[in-house]
């Protein structure tokens, strides 16, 4: 029996390993490497954790050392360097070589990109420049909620890696494709001063932008009398004409019911779901005369 390794993290492990246990069994399984993310409001630390013990898989931190006992690993959602890359194959949030590097699936979001996906391919010194071994992607519209396009990738996830364990338990040799480098972009890490929102933006791209760092990250926030706020949820209002209109943007120009709408670049937008440091909502507390990012 062909024996598989697994680097899991998040919501994508989870689904991945799930159903690679209901195809093939625990047995499968050589191991399962291990970590936490704090960027995240659900790791799916947990969850990955008790599949392991349901099945009886062998499960290891990520600073431990592990066993060279299996045929073929994977790297499914990690984020760290796996110094053992030999027969590695390392699933990516894009489709390769567009958005090489971090948080592929954010950034193609605010981008708007019409089209996301899921890259498998070999390890290699240069992140995300190995050779492909399956490509999966499904056409989006907007709006589209990043909680939501973790789900459809997640099943994109699950079908590259049936289809690459399918090949490899039959005994085929699996070939990659050269990427092509002329092709390549390079998609940045994203930290905390990465949420500020810019209302300067238009109005469609803000919306995709709040949208893109919503659940299950930390939602993209604000400055109000100096504090910092977040902003969870927004809709696009139809534009009015705002005299001076660069010499306003972030303020205030309608209230309904409590909820602001507020002047970008271009287009307005209304702001649905709003928290304070607390968590506490502000929708029905903010007044009239308020600018946003001050």
């Amino acid at each position: 029996m062909k024996k598989f390794a697994f680097y899991l993290l998040g919501k994508k492990g989870y689904r991945c390993l799930n159903r690679f246990l209901e195809e093939y069994g625990g047995k499968a399984v050589a191991f399962v490497v291990l970590a936490r993310d704090r960027g995240v409001k659900n790791d799916y630390f947990d969850e990955i954790s008790s599949l392991c013990r349901q099945h009886a898989v062998n499960l290891y931190d990520r600073s431990e050392n592990v066993p060279n006992n299996f045929d073929v690993s994977f790297a499914i959602g990690w984020r760290w360097l796996i110094p053992d890359s030999y027969r590695l194959i390392v699933f990516h949030d894009s489709l390769l070589p567009k958005y090489r590097g971090f948080a592929p699936l954010v950034n193609m979001l605010i981008n708007g990109e019409k089209k996301i996906g899921v890259t498998a391919l070999y390890a290699s010194l240069s992140y995300d420049a190995g050779h492909i071994i399956e490509r999966q992607s499904i056409q989006i519209t907007y709006p589209l909620k990043i909680s939501e396009a973790i789900d459809r990738v997640a099943d994109l996830y699950e079908l590259a890696l049936l289809r690459i364990a399918g090949r490899i338990v039959s005994g085929e040799e699996l070939q990659g494709t050269p990427q092509d480098k002329t092709e390549a972009t390079f998609s940045l890490w994203r930290d905390e001063s990465d949420y500020q929102i810019n209302w300067e933006s238009g109005a469609d791209e803000l919306k995709r932008f709040v949208d893109a760092v919503g659940y299950p990250y930390s939602g993209a926030k604000t400055q109000l009398h100096g504090k910092s706020i977040r902003i969870l949820d927004v809709d696009i209002v139809k534009d009015v004409k705002v005299e001076s209109r660069n010499a306003h943007i972030g303020k205030v120009i309608f209230m309904d019911n409590g909820c602001p709408t507020v002047i970008c670049g271009t287009g307005l937008i209304k702001l649905l779901n709003v928290i304070d440091e607390n968590g506490d909502s502000l929708i029905g507390r903010l007044p009239f005369r308020t600018r946003f990012g001050a």
